[in-house]
């Protein structure tokens, strides 16, 4: 068959490629590829459940930020930014073995704005130290670069992520 025949297939293979491994349309705050923020041994995480810090239309939160949270020195997560603990949970499902329900909370796709309240509650950004920039998604720091002239708390998160990441 020639190649202009083959084209629709083509397409449609690489359409069913991006559809079943949504992390290819994701980039990380680097401009690479976004990697998992969750893996084995570790409560599944994300909006979606997939392990990455990607979205639908309906995560209001935008849970784009990968934080390790044991490297956060300014108090559990959870009472800082004023939601209930699941930050100490221990029962969540794991990664790579959904049908298990005993891992607990390491890394985590956090709120965007769950962050920079975070950062701004528990006294700054040297309060968390473990921001995993390749799995932060890239709508996080594009969204900060939009919203931080108007916010003092965005532009402290901006700046925590530029550091933490390496992006300034």
């Amino acid at each position: 068959q020639s190649a202009l025949s083959m084209a629709p297939i083509w397409r449609f293979v690489s359409a069913l490629v991006i559809a079943l491994r949504p992390s290819l349309a994701y980039k990380n705050v680097k401009g690479e590829e976004l990697e998992q923020c969750s893996g084995v041994g570790m409560a599944l995480t994300g909006f979606t459940r997939s392990g990455e810090c990607i979205d639908h239309n309906d995560d209001q939160g935008s849970h784009h930020i990968c934080i390790d949270m044991a490297s956060n020195t300014g108090g559990n997560f959870c009472t800082v930014t004023g939601q209930p603990d699941w930050c100490s949970s221990e029962n969540m499902d794991c990664h790579g073995a959904p049908i298990l329900r005993n891992c607990e909370v390491k890394h985590w796709c956090v709120c965007q704005w769950a962050f920079a309240s975070y950062i701004e509650n528990a006294g700054g950004c040297d309060k968390i130290k473990g921001v995993v920039c390749e799995a932060t998604n890239m709508e996080a720091y594009n969204s900060y670069k939009v919203h931080a002239p108007a916010s003092p708390r965005i532009q402290n998160a901006l700046a925590c992520l530029e550091s933490q990441c390496g992006l300034t």
